[in-house]
């Protein structure tokens, strides 16, 4: 594969000396491609003293003739458009170079363009737009790319299902997009089929065209046995919503009450939609398994899920979770009380302790709108490095929220701290550090860590810093 520009010229040179065409460049990967025809105008207008083989290059089109593959696929890249299209001309002869008669299809120049467009249409077949699709397409990214892929398009609606689905695996996704959206205009994939894509398939704008094609036509019992189980047992949470939504025109709404604990917000919103539907309450559901604060059983997306449903007074059932044993409960029990505009600063302090990172960043979330109401000697101890590292950056969220003197000195502490991600931190907030409105000018301290950190600012910033906080320079 040809990773970049050096990589393409090093291709032409290669081939400009005679080597072959398949052990130069992977012709199978649409970027080798486009990188040796960059890499060919580039050394033909760059060098100022072309080596004498690439001189060759350009020969008078009447010797195009007597070229070889090697040789006629950098006369198909050259600047000029005049030895491009004779070499369009002679590239029938190698039919290896249709990929690059593709490029051409965009060329800048009319004739070229329009001589390689009436090549490729004759061209192409199944099985070699199958070959070029992901080219194409990506070509098809260009100005004046739309040609091709409507070739491609017309040709791939002959293909069988079997023939197409090559392109459901590409590693392009541009590519299973395309096939994919031809497959469902064609109807050539069963409901089934299209709910398995939709579960398997990484991109989500491949998983919602094959969830809502799967799920469109209206369908009986029997069909919905092959569509619903791949989309509700999907990784990806679009998929499932979309199979949860789709148990009330199946006829199976009480299924949607397992999914209401779902760990995805979009799949229970859809269970819960579901469930009223079907006359049921969701927040009694979540009230009645969030009663047992000791049940080790309880799943984290009822926590969660009485919070996004419920009201002010079930925070009463969510503060005793907050000592559960599962790290995931602890988590959404202060997650779900920051919903319901509930957290206690008091309550959530100890918490930031928590041995569970998830804990403790759920909990300065929710103590930001409070931090500078913790005391800051108690937070700056939590800074220390012989406190676990998720500690450590609660404590210095709030720190920096608390804002003044108090985040300045934090940040500066902790730009030699071994953490490197903390380092950082810690200079952007130096960086984005401004005297709070009540602080007291002319304060030493202030100037003191301000010439500590002055290698973050330039000396202009520094002056400006230091005349903010009243502080001499």
């Amino acid at each position: 594969m040809l990773e970049n520009s050096e990589d393409g010229t090093a291709a032409a040179m290669r081939l400009a000396g005679g080597a072959p065409l398949h052990s130069t460049l992977d012709v199978a990967v649409p970027g080798d491609w486009l990188a040796l025809d960059a890499a060919v105008r580039e050394v033909a207008w760059y060098r100022p003293h072309p080596l004498p083989e690439w001189e060759r290059l350009a020969p008078p089109p009447a010797e195009l003739t007597q070229l070889g593959e090697s040789r006629l696929a950098l006369a198909l890249c050259h600047r000029d458009g005049r030895i491009r299209q004779e070499a369009l001309l002679q590239s029938a002869r190698y039919p290896g170079l249709l990929p690059l008669v593709v490029i051409r299809c965009t060329d800048w120049v009319e004739p070229v363009r329009e001589h390689a467009r009436r090549l490729l249409c004759e061209a192409l077949n199944v099985a070699s737009a199958l070959d070029l699709a992901p080219l194409i397409l990506r070509v098809g990214r260009r100005d004046r790319g739309t040609f091709g892929v409507d070739v491609l398009g017309r040709i791939l609606r002959q293909a069988s299902p079997g023939q197409l689905a090559v392109l459901f695996t590409d590693p392009d996704r541009i590519v299973r997009r395309f096939a994919y959206r031809l497959a469902i205009d064609g109807r050539l994939l069963r409901p089934a089929e299209l709910a398995r894509a939709a579960a398997r398939d990484q991109d989500t704008v491949v998983q919602d065209l094959c969830a809502t094609a799967a799920l469109t036509p209206p369908r009986d019992e029997e069909s919905y046995e092959g569509v619903l189980p791949p989309l509700l047992s999907a990784r990806n949470p679009r998929v499932r919503s979309a199979g949860v939504t789709a148990l009330r025109r199946a006829g199976r709404s009480k299924q949607a009450e397992s999914f209401l604990s779902d760990r995805s917000a979009l799949v229970r919103a859809c269970a819960r939609y579901v469930v009223r539907q079907q006359g049921g309450d969701p927040a009694a559901w979540y009230r009645e398994r969030c009663t047992a604060p000791d049940d080790s059983e309880l799943p984290p997306g009822a926590v969660i899920g009485l919070a996004e449903c419920g009201n002010r007074t079930d925070a009463g059932l969510l503060r005793p979770l907050l000592a559960h044993p599962a790290a995931g409960v602890r988590a959404r029990a202060v997650a779900g009380l920051r919903a319901l505009d509930c957290a206690d600063a008091k309550q959530m302090r100890p918490l930031l302790d928590d041995p569970a990172a998830e804990v403790v960043r759920e909990t300065a979330t929710a103590l930001l709108p409070s931090a500078k109401e913790l005391p800051a000697d108690w937070l700056l101890e939590r800074t220390s490095s012989q406190r676990p590292r998720h500690v450590r950056v609660g404590a210095f969220r709030l720190l920096d929220a608390h804002g003044g003197i108090v985040a300045l000195r934090t940040a500066v502490r902790l730009l030699e701290d071994p953490d490197v991600k903390l380092r950082t931190w810690a200079a952007q907030s130096v960086q984005r550090w401004h005297p709070s409105p009540d602080a007291r000018r002319g304060d030493a301290e202030v100037g003191e860590l301000l010439d500590r950190s002055r290698h973050l600012f330039s000396d202009f910033v520094l002056r400006r810093r230091k005349w903010e906080a009243g502080v001499e320079s």
